[in-house]
């Protein structure tokens, strides 16, 4: 079971940037500490507690979970069904009713994710249930249209949760996606701690392909971390929640959002710089860290120590794991951008890695490796993977009703069918 959920933000905005940087980048240390200390005490940003007591435990630390999910919330832990055919519903036109909905299965800001069987296919998905008024008044309409565009831009790759439908009632924003029950990564460190080394580099190389192919679509993720890496229940990864995604960032374009989860900030997005795709390669090796060391590389129980380790700090890679794993470390987590492994060639850089050596790539991403994991789910109603936090909540009584009245208004181009599903129906 893991540990309890502290409030957090994925998405964190802060006005006086503008001051703050230009102090850093004078060296007044002093100006530095008093915006982390201002931004640490913003209620949008997460923090994460750690129990001192875990964290000094000689299997690897433990540290508590974020809990709110990405804008809207992320399809939640690993690994049952990614549907085709006649597991689909056949209807043009989805409403609420047309599901049961079975368990809470996640939480975000804006709603509830839930495991439901459709009535006709007997398919199972998992449905985030978004409320309109509560995305209206924080004003973040954008991210959930992004996160929709995201979902259609093709995205036809096995390490990536997919989208099914979407539709909307007055009040209420529904997306249909895969279900999969095996487990959020972050699940799995705090149940082992740590990984192998083997197993660390499994995962590793499937998130750098999903990450890859993203950023093939000129898609930039942007919050690489173990809660939005799930496992299917074949064992492989699943990458959600693409509410913090950026469209439109070809291979050396800049973007400037200050944006993402505290742990797994690279050092440009920390400092207000422009920065680059390769910020996804700066979270993947933070997870691969995470994934051999039990923690995130600059952790501390506080955030302006850990911000300040980000920025300064040297990378400290102890013993117990390979040249090859190290040198990729080293490569990942280069605080100079330009120095970064995959600056240039991208994905094709962390291919040619020789921690990746053992790696076949096209076997990969056919999904012909063997796992070195395989969740032990008995079916898709089996939840055993999934944090009770989200499990033993009642699935709210009004989730499946069709609300009335003029509610939230409409989302614009946010209702989703396949053509192939109308075509069928």
């Amino acid at each position: 079971m893991t540990v309890p959920r502290g409030s957090t933000t994925r998405h964190v905005k802060t006005r006086g940037l503008v001051s703050f940087f230009s102090a850093l980048l004078k060296g007044k240390k002093g100006g530095f500490s008093h915006f982390v200390h201002k931004l640490v005490s913003n209620q949008q940003l997460c923090h994460r507690r750690l129990d001192s007591q875990r964290i000094l435990t000689p299997e690897g630390g433990e540290r508590e979970r974020d809990g709110s999910g990405a804008p809207g919330g992320g399809a939640p832990g690993g690994g049952a069904l990614r549907l085709h055919g006649s597991a689909r519903p056949g209807a043009s036109q989805l409403k609420p009713s047309d599901f049961d909905y079975l368990k809470v299965v996640g939480k975000g800001s804006f709603g509830k994710v839930l495991l439901a069987r459709h009535r006709g296919s007997g398919g199972y998905f998992a449905v985030k249930v978004l409320q309109k008024q509560v995305i209206l008044r924080r004003k973040e309409q954008r991210h959930v249209m992004v996160e929709r565009s995201v979902l259609l831009k093709g995205l036809r790759h096995p390490f990536l949760v997919g989208l099914h439908f979407s539709f909307q009632t007055p009040n209420t924003l529904y997306f249909v996606l895969d279900y999969v029950n095996g487990g959020e990564l972050f699940y799995h460190l705090q149940r082992e701690g740590s990984f192998p080394e083997p197993r660390a580099a499994f995962y590793a190389a499937e998130m750098a392909s999903a990450l890859g192919y993203l950023h093939s679509l000129n898609i930039v993720y942007r919050d690489v971390k173990p809660e939005n890496i799930l496992l299917d229940g074949e064992g492989h990864v699943m990458l959600t929640d693409f509410g913090l995604c950026k469209e439109g960032v070809a291979i050396g374009g800049t973007m400037k959002t200050f944006c993402g989860t505290p742990e797994y900030l690279a050092p440009e997005v920390l400092r207000g710089l422009s920065y680059s795709p390769t910020v996804d390669w700066w979270g993947l090796g933070s997870v691969l860290f995470e994934m051999l060391y039990g923690l995130p590389p600059f952790y501390s129980h506080s955030k302006v120590e850990m911000f300040e380790k980000i920025l300064y700090a040297p990378l400290e890679l102890r013993g117990g794991v390979s040249p090859a794993a190290r040198s990729l470390l080293g490569g990942l987590l280069e605080r100079d951008c330009s120095k970064r492994l995959g600056r240039n060639e991208d994905f094709a850089e962390l291919q040619g890695h020789r921690f990746f050596a053992s790696i076949n790539w096209d076997d990969l991403l056919a999904r012909k490796v063997t796992p070195p994991f395989i969740p032990n789910v008995a079916g898709p109603c089996d939840v055993r993977y999934i944090d009770p936090v989200f499990t033993l909540q009642p699935v709210p009584a009004s989730v499946g009703l069709s609300d009335r009245g003029q509610g939230g208004g409409t989302f614009p181009g946010f209702s989703y069918m396949p053509p192939a599903e109308c075509a069928a129906a």
